[in-house]
């Protein structure tokens, strides 16, 4: 579904990613795990389309992310660190704009912002302005436009952020609902290890723009005869 080889970018001579190759299957659920400032949000921007790579491929269900952005796109809800909300709109109107955008059918568009809606926990704030909601909903607010549309793909970048304990519980089991599906391949970048041992089946774990491990979390666990902490210690952060 995804296929990433030697992807890397440059910022003259800061090297955020380099030569990074993986594979993900339809229908799984990826963490994609580092410390700040490993690359990983560069890595999501790249591959949702929103970012040129220096080197490498990207591609999602055979279509190259360079050649043929906009189709891509179709086929991605991303959900970047930062949402990408507009204060001044309602909650409602926002989506629906979105929605568009992502040509979802006219008839079809204040079901599909209801689904969302109601997915991401915010059905009841849609006639609310952007701005006078909290940091936590806005988030939801951008976890909600990523699912508008049925996205094949789905990429959060830290979405738990400024999320409350409950906020984060229901968001995780979101997450566990839609990968029960198999309908969405799931990519989470965070650098929270609760996060991807609560929802994630595999790892790409990555540090200083290179990847040092790539296996589904109960075999690196044996591998390394320890916690998925001790490893993330001493692979990611040492």
């Amino acid at each position: 579904m995804i296929e990433v080889d030697g992807l890397t970018k440059r910022y003259r001579d800061n090297v955020a990613i380099e030569d990074l190759s993986f594979f993900i299957e339809k229908g799984e659920v990826v963490g994609f795990l580092g410390p700040n400032g490993a690359g990983k949000s560069t890595t999501m921007r790249i591959l949702s389309g929103y970012m040129p790579a220096t080197a490498g491929r990207v591609r999602v269900g055979g279509l190259d992310v360079f050649d043929d952005p906009l189709a891509v796109k179709k086929r991605i809800g991303y959900l970047p660190e930062i949402p990408p909300v507009y204060l001044d709109m309602t909650v409602r109107a926002y989506l629906r704009f979105v929605a568009t955008l992502k040509v979802v059918p006219r008839r079809q568009l204040s079901t599909e912002v209801e689904r969302c809606a109601e997915l991401a926990g915010i059905d009841h704030i849609l006639p609310r302005l952007i701005r006078n909601v909290s940091k936590g909903y806005r988030q939801r607010v951008g976890l909600a436009q990523a699912l508008l549309g049925d996205p094949d793909v789905l990429i959060l970048d830290e979405p738990t952020v400024g999320l409350d304990p409950l906020q984060i519980e229901q968001v995780r089991q979101l997450i566990n609902t839609l990968a029960a599906t198999q309908r969405h391949t799931i990519i989470l970048s965070t650098h929270i290890l609760q996060e991807v041992e609560a929802t994630c089946q595999r790892i790409i774990m990555v540090a200083r723009g290179h990847i040092v491990a790539d296996d589904q979390l109960k075999s690196l666990e044996q591998e390394h005869n320890t916690s998925l902490q001790q490893i993330f210690a001493r692979l990611a952060m040492g």
